[in-house]
Protein backbone atom coordinates (compact mmCIF):
# COMPACT_ATOMS: atom_id res chain seq x y z
CA UNK A 1 0.00 0.00 0.00
CA UNK A 2 2.91 2.28 0.80
CA UNK A 3 4.54 1.58 -2.58
CA UNK A 4 1.38 2.59 -4.45
CA UNK A 5 1.18 5.78 -2.43
CA UNK A 6 4.81 6.57 -3.21
CA UNK A 7 4.21 6.07 -6.96
CA UNK A 8 1.21 8.41 -6.90
CA UNK A 9 3.23 11.06 -5.14
CA UNK A 10 6.04 10.60 -7.68
CA UNK A 11 3.59 10.91 -10.63
CA UNK A 12 2.11 14.06 -9.04
CA UNK A 13 5.56 15.59 -8.74
CA UNK A 14 6.31 14.81 -12.39
CA UNK A 15 3.13 16.51 -13.51
CA UNK A 16 4.42 19.66 -11.85
CA UNK A 17 7.18 19.60 -14.41
CA UNK A 18 5.98 21.99 -17.13
CA UNK A 19 7.68 20.00 -19.91
CA UNK A 20 5.88 16.81 -18.95
CA UNK A 21 2.56 18.62 -18.66
CA UNK A 22 3.00 20.18 -22.10
CA UNK A 23 3.61 16.77 -23.69
CA UNK A 24 0.45 15.36 -22.12
CA UNK A 25 -1.61 18.36 -23.29
CA UNK A 26 -0.28 18.02 -26.85
CA UNK A 27 -0.97 14.27 -26.95
CA UNK A 28 -4.48 14.77 -25.63
CA UNK A 29 -5.11 17.52 -28.19
CA UNK A 30 -3.92 15.28 -31.05
CA UNK A 31 -6.22 12.48 -29.93
CA UNK A 32 -9.19 14.87 -29.77
CA UNK A 33 -8.42 16.37 -33.21
CA UNK A 34 -8.01 12.91 -34.81
CA UNK A 35 -11.29 11.81 -33.26
CA UNK A 36 -13.12 14.87 -34.57
CA UNK A 37 -11.54 14.47 -38.04
CA UNK A 38 -12.45 10.76 -38.25
CA UNK A 39 -16.00 11.44 -37.12
CA UNK A 40 -16.34 14.27 -39.64
CA UNK A 41 -15.07 12.09 -42.51
CA UNK A 42 -17.40 9.24 -41.57
CA UNK A 43 -20.31 11.69 -41.43
CA UNK A 44 -19.38 13.14 -44.82
CA UNK A 45 -19.13 9.66 -46.35
CA UNK A 46 -22.50 8.60 -44.96
CA UNK A 47 -24.04 11.84 -46.19
CA UNK A 48 -22.55 11.36 -49.67
CA UNK A 49 -23.94 7.82 -49.85
CA UNK A 50 -27.36 9.01 -48.68
CA UNK A 51 -27.31 11.79 -51.28
CA UNK A 52 -26.37 9.33 -54.06
CA UNK A 53 -29.15 6.91 -53.11
CA UNK A 54 -31.67 9.74 -52.74
CA UNK A 55 -30.73 11.09 -56.15
CA UNK A 56 -31.14 7.67 -57.77
CA UNK A 57 -34.44 7.04 -55.99
CA UNK A 58 -35.97 10.39 -56.96
CA UNK A 59 -34.90 9.78 -60.56
CA UNK A 60 -36.78 6.44 -60.42
CA UNK A 61 -39.86 8.24 -59.06
CA UNK A 62 -39.74 10.89 -61.81
CA UNK A 63 -39.27 8.40 -64.64
CA UNK A 64 -42.03 6.09 -63.37
CA UNK A 65 -44.37 9.08 -63.17
CA UNK A 66 -43.49 9.86 -66.79
CA UNK A 67 -44.15 6.24 -67.78
CA UNK A 68 -47.64 6.45 -66.26
CA UNK A 69 -48.39 9.76 -68.02
CA UNK A 70 -47.22 8.58 -71.44
CA UNK A 71 -49.08 5.27 -71.10
CA UNK A 72 -52.24 7.24 -70.35
CA UNK A 73 -51.64 9.40 -73.43
CA UNK A 74 -51.13 6.30 -75.59
CA UNK A 75 -54.58 5.05 -74.52
CA UNK A 76 -56.29 8.17 -75.78
CA UNK A 77 -54.17 8.96 -78.85
CA UNK A 78 -56.36 9.56 -81.90
CA UNK A 79 -53.70 8.98 -84.56
CA UNK A 80 -50.80 6.56 -85.13
CA UNK A 81 -48.39 9.52 -85.25
CA UNK A 82 -49.26 10.79 -81.75
CA UNK A 83 -49.49 7.23 -80.45
CA UNK A 84 -45.98 6.49 -81.75
CA UNK A 85 -44.59 9.54 -79.97
CA UNK A 86 -46.19 8.54 -76.64
CA UNK A 87 -44.99 4.94 -76.91
CA UNK A 88 -41.45 6.03 -77.81
CA UNK A 89 -41.47 8.17 -74.66
CA UNK A 90 -42.69 5.20 -72.59
CA UNK A 91 -39.80 3.12 -73.96
CA UNK A 92 -37.24 5.80 -73.07
CA UNK A 93 -38.57 6.62 -69.58
CA UNK A 94 -38.92 2.95 -68.57
CA UNK A 95 -35.31 2.28 -69.63
CA UNK A 96 -34.09 5.21 -67.54
CA UNK A 97 -36.15 4.06 -64.53
CA UNK A 98 -34.45 0.64 -64.76
CA UNK A 99 -30.99 2.23 -64.89
CA UNK A 100 -31.54 4.26 -61.71
CA UNK A 101 -33.33 1.39 -59.95
CA UNK A 102 -30.15 -0.68 -60.32
CA UNK A 103 -28.20 1.94 -58.32
CA UNK A 104 -30.24 1.46 -55.14
CA UNK A 105 -28.77 -0.69 -52.33
CA UNK A 106 -31.16 -3.57 -52.97
CA UNK A 107 -30.28 -7.16 -53.79
CA UNK A 108 -31.61 -8.22 -57.18
CA UNK A 109 -34.09 -10.87 -55.99
CA UNK A 110 -35.93 -8.36 -53.81
CA UNK A 111 -36.94 -6.16 -56.74
CA UNK A 112 -36.66 -8.65 -59.58
CA UNK A 113 -40.35 -8.43 -60.49
CA UNK A 114 -40.31 -4.63 -60.48
CA UNK A 115 -37.28 -4.53 -62.78
CA UNK A 116 -38.89 -7.14 -65.03
CA UNK A 117 -42.09 -5.10 -65.19
CA UNK A 118 -40.19 -1.97 -66.24
CA UNK A 119 -38.29 -3.99 -68.84
CA UNK A 120 -41.47 -5.37 -70.33
CA UNK A 121 -43.16 -1.96 -70.32
CA UNK A 122 -40.15 -0.75 -72.29
CA UNK A 123 -40.08 -3.65 -74.76
CA UNK A 124 -43.82 -3.84 -75.35
CA UNK A 125 -44.19 -0.11 -75.95
CA UNK A 126 -41.23 -0.41 -78.33
CA UNK A 127 -43.05 -3.07 -80.37
CA UNK A 128 -46.30 -1.07 -80.52
CA UNK A 129 -44.32 2.02 -81.47
CA UNK A 130 -43.20 0.22 -84.65
CA UNK A 131 -46.82 -0.61 -85.47
CA UNK A 132 -47.79 3.03 -85.26
CA UNK A 133 -44.81 4.04 -87.37
CA UNK A 134 -46.19 1.81 -90.14
CA UNK A 135 -49.61 3.48 -89.81
CA UNK A 136 -51.05 0.25 -88.39
CA UNK A 137 -53.82 0.64 -85.83
CA UNK A 138 -53.43 -1.08 -82.48
CA UNK A 139 -55.61 -4.15 -81.93
CA UNK A 140 -58.07 -4.65 -79.09
CA UNK A 141 -55.50 -6.99 -77.50
CA UNK A 142 -52.84 -4.28 -77.76
CA UNK A 143 -55.14 -1.78 -76.03
CA UNK A 144 -56.03 -4.31 -73.34
CA UNK A 145 -52.33 -4.87 -72.63
CA UNK A 146 -51.67 -1.13 -72.51
CA UNK A 147 -54.52 -0.65 -70.04
CA UNK A 148 -53.09 -3.42 -67.85
CA UNK A 149 -49.63 -1.86 -67.99
CA UNK A 150 -51.09 1.54 -67.14
CA UNK A 151 -52.92 0.08 -64.13
CA UNK A 152 -49.73 -1.42 -62.76
CA UNK A 153 -47.77 1.75 -63.47
CA UNK A 154 -50.30 3.72 -61.39
CA UNK A 155 -49.86 1.28 -58.50
CA UNK A 156 -46.09 1.48 -58.84
CA UNK A 157 -46.25 5.29 -58.87
CA UNK A 158 -48.44 5.36 -55.73
CA UNK A 159 -46.08 3.04 -53.88
CA UNK A 160 -43.03 5.08 -54.85
CA UNK A 161 -44.77 8.29 -53.74
CA UNK A 162 -45.39 6.69 -50.35
CA UNK A 163 -41.74 5.68 -50.16
CA UNK A 164 -40.74 9.22 -51.07
CA UNK A 165 -42.79 10.54 -48.14
CA UNK A 166 -41.14 7.97 -45.84
CA UNK A 167 -37.68 9.11 -46.92
CA UNK A 168 -38.50 12.80 -46.58
CA UNK A 169 -39.91 12.21 -43.08
CA UNK A 170 -36.81 10.27 -42.03
CA UNK A 171 -38.56 6.91 -41.59
CA UNK A 172 -36.20 5.28 -44.11
CA UNK A 173 -32.42 5.59 -44.05
CA UNK A 174 -30.46 4.15 -46.94
CA UNK A 175 -27.37 3.99 -44.75
CA UNK A 176 -29.07 1.66 -42.28
CA UNK A 177 -30.14 -0.64 -45.09
CA UNK A 178 -26.57 -1.05 -46.35
CA UNK A 179 -25.09 -1.81 -42.91
CA UNK A 180 -23.88 -5.37 -42.53
CA UNK A 181 -26.25 -7.49 -40.49
CA UNK A 182 -29.43 -5.56 -41.27
CA UNK A 183 -32.49 -7.43 -42.43
CA UNK A 184 -33.48 -7.76 -46.07
CA UNK A 185 -34.57 -4.54 -47.76
CA UNK A 186 -38.18 -5.50 -48.37
CA UNK A 187 -38.62 -6.65 -44.76
CA UNK A 188 -36.89 -3.55 -43.39
CA UNK A 189 -39.08 -1.22 -45.39
CA UNK A 190 -42.17 -3.19 -44.48
CA UNK A 191 -41.36 -2.61 -40.80
CA UNK A 192 -41.01 1.11 -41.44
CA UNK A 193 -43.83 1.68 -43.89
CA UNK A 194 -46.55 -0.92 -44.52
CA UNK A 195 -47.37 0.53 -47.94
CA UNK A 196 -43.85 0.62 -49.33
CA UNK A 197 -41.71 -1.83 -51.30
CA UNK A 198 -43.21 -4.82 -49.52
CA UNK A 199 -46.60 -3.88 -50.96
CA UNK A 200 -44.98 -3.15 -54.33
CA UNK A 201 -43.51 -6.64 -54.52
CA UNK A 202 -46.84 -8.26 -53.63
CA UNK A 203 -48.43 -6.26 -56.45
CA UNK A 204 -45.94 -7.41 -59.05
CA UNK A 205 -45.97 -11.03 -57.93
CA UNK A 206 -49.51 -10.95 -59.31
CA UNK A 207 -48.31 -9.48 -62.58
CA UNK A 208 -47.98 -12.30 -65.11
CA UNK A 209 -46.06 -10.28 -67.69
CA UNK A 210 -46.50 -9.95 -71.42
CA UNK A 211 -45.36 -12.44 -74.03
CA UNK A 212 -43.13 -9.90 -75.76
CA UNK A 213 -39.50 -10.10 -74.58
CA UNK A 214 -37.62 -8.19 -77.28
CA UNK A 215 -34.42 -9.31 -78.95
CA UNK A 216 -32.62 -10.63 -75.85
CA UNK A 217 -32.76 -7.11 -74.41
CA UNK A 218 -33.63 -8.30 -70.91
CA UNK A 219 -30.14 -8.68 -69.49
CA UNK A 220 -29.42 -11.79 -67.50
CA UNK A 221 -28.63 -10.84 -63.92
CA UNK A 222 -26.26 -13.37 -62.44
CA UNK A 223 -25.02 -13.88 -58.90
CA UNK A 224 -21.52 -14.21 -60.36
CA UNK A 225 -20.71 -11.31 -62.66
CA UNK A 226 -18.31 -13.13 -64.96
CA UNK A 227 -17.56 -9.99 -66.96
CA UNK A 228 -16.74 -8.01 -63.83
CA UNK A 229 -13.00 -8.72 -63.61
CA UNK A 230 -10.13 -7.12 -61.70
CA UNK A 231 -9.39 -5.87 -58.20
CA UNK A 232 -11.46 -3.37 -56.21
CA UNK A 233 -10.59 0.27 -56.81
CA UNK A 234 -11.02 3.39 -54.70
CA UNK A 235 -13.11 6.45 -55.53
CA UNK A 236 -10.21 8.52 -56.86
CA UNK A 237 -9.27 5.80 -59.35
CA UNK A 238 -12.91 5.53 -60.39
CA UNK A 239 -13.05 9.31 -60.91
CA UNK A 240 -10.06 9.11 -63.25
CA UNK A 241 -11.77 6.29 -65.16
CA UNK A 242 -14.85 8.48 -65.57
CA UNK A 243 -12.78 11.44 -66.81
CA UNK A 244 -11.04 9.25 -69.41
CA UNK A 245 -14.35 8.92 -71.28
CA UNK A 246 -14.19 12.57 -72.33
CA UNK A 247 -11.88 15.24 -73.66
CA UNK A 248 -10.08 16.41 -70.51
CA UNK A 249 -9.89 20.00 -71.79
CA UNK A 250 -13.69 20.14 -72.05
CA UNK A 251 -14.36 19.19 -68.41
CA UNK A 252 -15.25 22.10 -66.16
CA UNK A 253 -16.09 20.21 -62.96
CA UNK A 254 -16.58 16.67 -61.70
CA UNK A 255 -18.74 15.94 -58.65
CA UNK A 256 -18.77 12.70 -56.70
CA UNK A 257 -22.17 11.28 -55.75
CA UNK A 258 -20.61 8.61 -53.56
CA UNK A 259 -20.69 4.83 -53.71
CA UNK A 260 -23.81 2.82 -54.53
CA UNK A 261 -24.18 -0.73 -53.28
CA UNK A 262 -26.62 -2.48 -55.58
CA UNK A 263 -26.55 -5.28 -58.11
CA UNK A 264 -23.08 -4.01 -59.08
CA UNK A 265 -21.34 -1.81 -56.51
CA UNK A 266 -20.35 1.44 -58.16
CA UNK A 267 -18.96 4.94 -57.78
CA UNK A 268 -21.16 7.64 -59.34
CA UNK A 269 -20.15 11.01 -60.72
CA UNK A 270 -21.66 14.09 -62.33
CA UNK A 271 -19.51 15.84 -64.93
CA UNK A 272 -20.13 19.42 -66.05
CA UNK A 273 -18.56 20.54 -69.33
CA UNK A 274 -17.44 23.96 -70.54
CA UNK A 275 -20.72 24.45 -72.42
CA UNK A 276 -22.62 23.64 -69.17
CA UNK A 277 -23.97 20.34 -70.49
CA UNK A 278 -23.89 17.55 -67.90
CA UNK A 279 -23.15 13.82 -67.96
CA UNK A 280 -23.61 11.14 -65.31
CA UNK A 281 -21.15 8.25 -65.09
CA UNK A 282 -21.17 5.04 -63.06
CA UNK A 283 -17.94 3.06 -62.57
CA UNK A 284 -17.84 -0.40 -60.96
CA UNK A 285 -15.94 -0.76 -57.70
CA UNK A 286 -14.60 -4.13 -58.88
CA UNK A 287 -12.28 -3.65 -61.80
CA UNK A 288 -13.21 -0.04 -62.59
CA UNK A 289 -15.49 -0.92 -65.51
CA UNK A 290 -17.84 1.67 -67.03
CA UNK A 291 -21.40 0.59 -66.16
CA UNK A 292 -23.12 3.49 -67.85
CA UNK A 293 -22.60 7.03 -69.09
CA UNK A 294 -25.39 9.37 -70.14
CA UNK A 295 -24.97 12.88 -71.49
CA UNK A 296 -28.02 15.00 -72.25
CA UNK A 297 -28.00 17.64 -74.94
CA UNK A 298 -30.25 18.67 -77.80
CA UNK A 299 -29.40 17.37 -81.28
CA UNK A 300 -30.71 19.88 -83.79
CA UNK A 301 -30.09 18.04 -87.06
CA UNK A 302 -29.12 14.65 -88.47
CA UNK A 303 -25.89 15.16 -90.41
CA UNK A 304 -24.03 11.85 -90.27
CA UNK A 305 -25.33 8.53 -91.60
CA UNK A 306 -26.23 5.38 -89.68
CA UNK A 307 -23.05 3.73 -91.01
CA UNK A 308 -20.90 6.62 -89.78
CA UNK A 309 -22.59 6.51 -86.36
CA UNK A 310 -21.93 2.77 -86.17
CA UNK A 311 -18.26 3.32 -86.99
CA UNK A 312 -17.97 6.04 -84.31
CA UNK A 313 -19.56 3.72 -81.73
CA UNK A 314 -17.23 0.83 -82.62
CA UNK A 315 -14.17 3.06 -82.33
CA UNK A 316 -15.43 4.24 -78.93
CA UNK A 317 -16.00 0.67 -77.75
CA UNK A 318 -12.54 -0.41 -78.93
CA UNK A 319 -10.89 2.57 -77.22
CA UNK A 320 -12.60 1.68 -73.93
CA UNK A 321 -11.65 -2.00 -73.95
CA UNK A 322 -14.66 -3.59 -75.67
CA UNK A 323 -13.33 -5.49 -78.67
CA UNK A 324 -15.02 -7.73 -81.25
CA UNK A 325 -18.45 -6.12 -80.86
CA UNK A 326 -21.00 -6.63 -83.66
CA UNK A 327 -23.97 -4.31 -84.23
CA UNK A 328 -27.38 -5.99 -84.01
CA UNK A 329 -30.37 -3.62 -83.66
CA UNK A 330 -30.82 0.13 -83.46
CA UNK A 331 -33.37 2.87 -82.88
CA UNK A 332 -33.24 6.52 -83.95
CA UNK A 333 -35.06 9.16 -81.94
CA UNK A 334 -34.69 12.95 -81.67
CA UNK A 335 -31.43 12.98 -83.64
CA UNK A 336 -29.85 10.24 -81.52
CA UNK A 337 -29.33 6.61 -82.54
CA UNK A 338 -29.10 3.88 -79.88
CA UNK A 339 -27.23 0.84 -81.20
CA UNK A 340 -27.13 -2.61 -79.59
CA UNK A 341 -23.82 -4.49 -79.85
CA UNK A 342 -23.14 -8.15 -79.05
CA UNK A 343 -19.74 -9.76 -78.51
CA UNK A 344 -18.49 -11.99 -81.31
CA UNK A 345 -16.15 -14.95 -80.66
CA UNK A 346 -14.88 -17.15 -83.50
CA UNK A 347 -17.70 -15.88 -85.75
CA UNK A 348 -20.31 -16.84 -83.12
CA UNK A 349 -22.48 -13.97 -81.83
CA UNK A 350 -22.85 -13.89 -78.02
CA UNK A 351 -26.21 -12.18 -77.50
CA UNK A 352 -25.99 -12.21 -73.66
CA UNK A 353 -22.91 -9.94 -73.88
CA UNK A 354 -24.86 -6.83 -74.87
CA UNK A 355 -23.74 -3.19 -74.85
CA UNK A 356 -25.89 -0.19 -75.84
CA UNK A 357 -24.29 2.94 -77.29
CA UNK A 358 -26.00 6.32 -77.97
CA UNK A 359 -24.58 8.41 -80.81
CA UNK A 360 -25.51 12.00 -81.73
CA UNK A 361 -26.29 12.22 -85.43
CA UNK A 362 -25.20 15.86 -85.76
CA UNK A 363 -21.50 15.30 -85.06
CA UNK A 364 -21.03 11.65 -84.02
CA UNK A 365 -20.49 12.42 -80.33
CA UNK A 366 -21.02 9.44 -78.03
CA UNK A 367 -23.80 10.48 -75.64
CA UNK A 368 -24.25 7.25 -73.72
CA UNK A 369 -23.15 3.70 -73.06
CA UNK A 370 -24.70 0.92 -70.94
CA UNK A 371 -22.78 -2.31 -70.29
CA UNK A 372 -24.87 -4.23 -67.74
CA UNK A 373 -25.43 -7.30 -69.93
CA UNK A 374 -21.76 -7.45 -70.90
CA UNK A 375 -20.54 -7.17 -67.29
CA UNK A 376 -22.97 -9.88 -66.16
CA UNK A 377 -22.19 -12.38 -68.90
CA UNK A 378 -18.98 -11.70 -70.80
CA UNK A 379 -16.36 -14.42 -70.77
CA UNK A 380 -14.45 -16.47 -73.32
CA UNK A 381 -16.67 -19.49 -73.97
CA UNK A 382 -15.50 -23.00 -74.71
CA UNK A 383 -17.39 -23.57 -77.94
CA UNK A 384 -18.27 -27.17 -78.75
CA UNK A 385 -18.81 -28.46 -82.26
CA UNK A 386 -22.55 -28.41 -83.06
CA UNK A 387 -24.13 -31.87 -82.82
CA UNK A 388 -26.73 -30.72 -85.34
CA UNK A 389 -25.35 -29.58 -88.70
CA UNK A 390 -26.70 -26.49 -90.42
CA UNK A 391 -28.38 -28.67 -93.03
CA UNK A 392 -30.07 -30.81 -90.37
CA UNK A 393 -31.25 -27.66 -88.62
CA UNK A 394 -32.72 -26.35 -91.87
CA UNK A 395 -34.79 -29.51 -92.25
CA UNK A 396 -36.75 -28.57 -89.13
CA UNK A 397 -37.84 -25.25 -90.68
CA UNK A 398 -41.02 -24.51 -92.60
CA UNK A 399 -40.52 -25.35 -96.29
CA UNK A 400 -42.03 -22.00 -97.30
CA UNK A 401 -39.30 -20.01 -95.53
CA UNK A 402 -36.77 -18.27 -97.75
CA UNK A 403 -33.42 -18.38 -95.88
CA UNK A 404 -31.10 -15.45 -96.60
CA UNK A 405 -28.32 -16.03 -94.04
CA UNK A 406 -27.21 -18.55 -91.45
CA UNK A 407 -24.77 -18.38 -88.54
CA UNK A 408 -24.05 -19.74 -85.09
CA UNK A 409 -25.12 -17.71 -82.05
CA UNK A 410 -25.39 -18.13 -78.31
CA UNK A 411 -28.68 -16.82 -76.90
CA UNK A 412 -29.91 -16.44 -73.30
CA UNK A 413 -32.85 -18.45 -72.00
CA UNK A 414 -35.52 -17.58 -69.47
CA UNK A 415 -33.83 -20.00 -67.04
CA UNK A 416 -30.72 -17.78 -66.99
CA UNK A 417 -28.68 -20.21 -69.03
CA UNK A 418 -27.17 -20.00 -72.50
CA UNK A 419 -27.70 -22.20 -75.53
CA UNK A 420 -25.79 -22.54 -78.81
CA UNK A 421 -28.13 -22.17 -81.80
CA UNK A 422 -28.19 -21.95 -85.53
CA UNK A 423 -29.50 -18.48 -86.40
CA UNK A 424 -31.46 -18.30 -89.67
CA UNK A 425 -32.54 -14.95 -91.14
CA UNK A 426 -35.05 -14.96 -93.94
CA UNK A 427 -38.38 -13.94 -95.38
CA UNK A 428 -41.85 -15.36 -95.88
CA UNK A 429 -44.65 -13.52 -97.68
CA UNK A 430 -42.85 -10.21 -97.20
CA UNK A 431 -42.30 -10.81 -93.47
CA UNK A 432 -38.69 -10.76 -92.24
CA UNK A 433 -37.79 -13.13 -89.40
CA UNK A 434 -35.04 -14.85 -87.40
CA UNK A 435 -35.39 -18.46 -86.27
CA UNK A 436 -33.10 -20.01 -83.64
CA UNK A 437 -32.62 -23.79 -83.72
CA UNK A 438 -30.77 -25.52 -80.87
CA UNK A 439 -27.44 -26.75 -82.29
CA UNK A 440 -27.39 -29.69 -79.87
CA UNK A 441 -30.96 -30.97 -79.98
CA UNK A 442 -32.35 -29.57 -83.24
CA UNK A 443 -35.27 -28.07 -81.30
CA UNK A 444 -36.66 -24.66 -82.28
CA UNK A 445 -35.67 -22.30 -79.47
CA UNK A 446 -37.06 -18.93 -80.55
CA UNK A 447 -38.57 -16.95 -83.42
CA UNK A 448 -38.19 -13.20 -83.82
CA UNK A 449 -40.06 -11.03 -86.32
CA UNK A 450 -37.95 -8.21 -87.76
CA UNK A 451 -39.47 -4.80 -88.42
CA UNK A 452 -37.38 -2.46 -90.53
CA UNK A 453 -38.50 1.15 -90.15
CA UNK A 454 -36.97 4.51 -91.10
CA UNK A 455 -36.00 4.89 -87.44
CA UNK A 456 -34.52 1.48 -86.75
CA UNK A 457 -34.42 -2.27 -86.94
CA UNK A 458 -36.68 -3.79 -84.30
CA UNK A 459 -37.60 -7.33 -83.28
CA UNK A 460 -40.61 -8.81 -81.55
Amino acid sequence: MGKIKDKLIDWKNRLKDRHMLSIIVVLFSIIVILGIYTYKKQTEYRQASENAYNMAFYEVVDYVQNVEVYLAKSLISSSPESGAESLANVWREANLAQAYLSQLPISSHELENTAKFLNQVSDYSYSLYTKNLKDTELTDEDMKNLKELHQYSVELENTLNQLSADINDGRISWGELTDEGTVAFAQQVSNISQDSFDNLEQTFHEYSGLIYDGAFSEHITKAEKVGLTGENIDEETAKNKAKELFDQNNIKEITSYGKSEGDINSYNFGITFNDDTVATVSVSEKGGHIIYMDKNRNVAAEVISQEEADQKAKEYLEKNGFSNMKETYYLKQSGIVTINYAYEQDDVIMYPDLIKVKVALDNGEILGIETTGYLNSHTTRKLEEPKVTVEEAKESLNDDLSIESEALAIIPTEWKTEVLCWEFEGNIDGLDFIVYVNAETGKEEDILIITNTPNGTLTH
